[in-house]
């Protein structure tokens, strides 16, 4: 059968009345199947191509009409090392879509090999369970290496970093680049508390400035960490929930004649 008029592009179709069979199989047996290919191609081309796998028939003799009674098992004949399964179930499917099977040799000619009567799916069998199990287990130890690697740079002072000539008119220059932030203490920052008398001396000689402070301001004032600060504050204050000095602390009325009364003396 010709495709074109140059007598090039020839499609044998000799095959084409041929059953054939569609197998999906798993990565860990095509990858048997092909390193047994490559060695074959390697060794003597008169010799016959090596037995990949067999397959086994099973039928029910009793009931042979029985969908069921007809079970398919794929043997490996290749003896790979560590958990691969050596044993597959066939799972056998009539319902697909109709489909040919096409291959192309190294000369370039099409060939039709035949019509795919029977689709298969492979699994692992269950006498093999345990060693399918081991190589689930394998692949996903692999998986969770990490081969991300750290690299120490022996320039740790920004050179590298640093915008080479030429490059700073790359940068946009608007408003809010120029603007320069204040470097403040967060909140986030670690503070070191300091003897809970001496921050109560501290904290009396704030409120004597002014009578009024925010837990903010006092935070900052004191460099003290905030959780520490409202235990001591607490003890000491009271909070104004209302009123023109809402959201602020003062010192407690005993607190406040102690602190007069040292102003007095």
């Amino acid at each position: 059968m010709s495709l074109g008029d140059d007598g090039k592009n020839v499609l044998e179709t000799g095959k084409a009345d041929r059953s054939v069979w569609l197998m999906k199989c798993p990565p860990v047996v095509s990858r048997s199947w092909q390193s047994a290919a490559g060695v074959a191609s390697s060794s003597d081309a008169g010799l016959p191509p090596p037995v990949v796998s067999k397959v086994v028939l099973s039928l029910d003799p009793l009931h042979p009409d029985e969908p069921s009674s007809l079970q398919f098992k794929m043997e490996m004949a290749q003896n790979d090392s560590g958990n691969t399964p050596k044993s597959y179930s066939l799972n056998m499917f009539k319902d697909f879509v109709p489909m040919c099977v096409f291959s192309e040799s190294n000369q370039g000619k099409f060939s039709l090999e035949g019509k795919v009567e029977h689709k298969f799916d492979m699994e692992p069998h269950s006498e093999n369970f345990g060693e399918y199990g081991k190589l689930c287990r394998e692949r996903t130890n692999k998986a969770m290496i990490k081969t991300r690697q750290v690299q120490v740079i022996d320039n740790d002072h920004g050179v590298l970093m640093r915008p080479m000539p030429g490059m700073v008119g790359l940068v946009p220059s608007g408003s809010k680049d120029k603007k320069r932030v204040t470097p403040t203490k967060g909140s986030d920052v670690k503070r070191t508390r300091r003897d809970r008398r001496e921050l109560e001396n501290i904290i009396f000689k704030l409120f004597e400035r002014q009578p009024n402070w925010a837990l903010k301001q006092l935070v900052q004032e004191t460099d003290q960490p905030e959780q520490f600060l409202k235990e001591i504050l607490n003890d000491l204050c009271v909070y104004n929930k209302r009123g023109p000095n809402q959201g602020t602390h003062e010192l407690k009325p005993e607190y406040k004649k102690t602190t007069e009364d040292v102003d007095t003396t």
